[in-house]
C-alpha cells in the first residue's frame, strides 16, 4: 500500500515539474525576446511548446518571435491558431492586433483591415489598433485604384493593339486590291484583244488587198522605168 502511496506522488510530481519546465522555457524565451534575440527566444518558445502543446502564451509570443524574424506568413498562420481557440478576450484582441500587423507586412490590406476591425470590436478603445486600421485602409484604397488604373492601361492597350490590327488589316487589302488592279492592268496590256473569225477574215482580206495594190503600183513603175530607158537606148 505504501509503495503504491509513493508511486502516485512521484507522477504527481513529475506532472508539476513538466508543466513548470514548459512556463521557464516560456520566461526564458521571453528574456531573449526583449534583449533582440529572437533566434534564442523561437528555440526557447518551440521547446515549451514541445514540454506542452496547447501553451497559448508560448504559441502567442512564438509568433510575435516568427515577425520579428521577419517571417510574416509563418507568424500570422500561428496567430490564427490563437483566434480561433482563445476566449480571453484580451488575449484576443491582441491576438487580432498583431495577425492585422502580420497581414500589413504581407500587403494583404484587405485581411489587416479585417484584423483590425475584429479587435475593435473587442477593445473598441484601443487607439493604436485605430491607427493602424486608418493605414491599413488607406493602403488598400491605394492598392485598388493602382489595381484600376492597371487594369484601364490593360484595356487600352488591347484597344490600340486592335485598332493597329485594323489598320493592317486594312493596308493589306488595299495592297491586295492594288496588286488585284495591277494584275488586271498587265493582263490588259500583254493580252491580245479577243478577234472574232469573220474579223480576221476581214482583215486578212484587206492586207492582200492592200499587197495586190502595192504590187500592182510596183510594176507599173518598173515598166515606166523600162519604157524611160528603152527610150534611150533606142538608138
Amino acid at each position: 500500500m505504501r509503495g503504491k502511496i509513493l508511486t502516485i506522488l512521484f507522477l504527481f510530481l513529475y506532472s508539476i515539474s513538466w508543466g513548470q519546465a514548459d512556463k521557464w522555457k516560456v520566461r526564458q524565451g521571453n528574456a531573449s525576446y526583449e534583449k533582440g534575440k529572437y533566434q534564442d527566444a523561437e528555440l526557447e518558445y518551440r521547446r515549451a511548446l514541445e514540454k506542452n502543446p496547447k501553451s497559448t502564451k508560448a504559441a502567442y509570443n512564438l509568433s510575435n518571435t516568427m515577425y520579428r524574424l521577419n517571417k510574416p506568413a509563418e507568424a500570422e498562420k500561428l496567430m490564427m491558431k490563437i483566434v480561433d481557440s482563445v476566449d480571453d478576450k484580451e488575449v484576443k484582441s491582441a491576438a487580432y492586433h498583431n495577425l492585422g500587423n502580420f497581414n500589413l507586412a504581407q500587403k494583404k490590406y484587405q485581411e489587416a483591415v479585417e484584423a483590425y476591425k475584429n479587435s475593435l470590436r473587442i477593445n473598441p478603445n484601443d487607439m493604436e489598433t485605430k491607427a493602424n486600421l486608418a493605414y491599413a485602409q488607406k493602403m488598400l484604397k491605394n492598392q485598388q485604384n493602382n489595381n484600376d488604373q492597371n487594369k484601364d492601361n490593360k484595356d487600352q492597350d488591347k484597344d490600340q493593339n486592335k485598332d493597329k490590327n485594323k489598320d493592317k488589316d486594312k493596308n493589306q487589302n488595299d495592297k491586295d486590291q492594288n496588286k488585284d488592279q495591277n494584275k488586271d492592268q498587265n493582263q490588259n496590256q500583254q493580252s491580245p484583244p479577243k478577234i472574232t473569225p469573220q474579223t480576221a477574215e476581214q482583215m486578212l482580206q484587206a492586207i492582200q488587198n492592200q499587197e495586190k495594190e502595192t504590187q500592182d503600183k510596183v510594176k507599173k513603175e518598173k515598166a515606166k522605168v523600162f519604157q524611160e530607158r528603152q527610150k534611150e537606148k533606142n538608138w
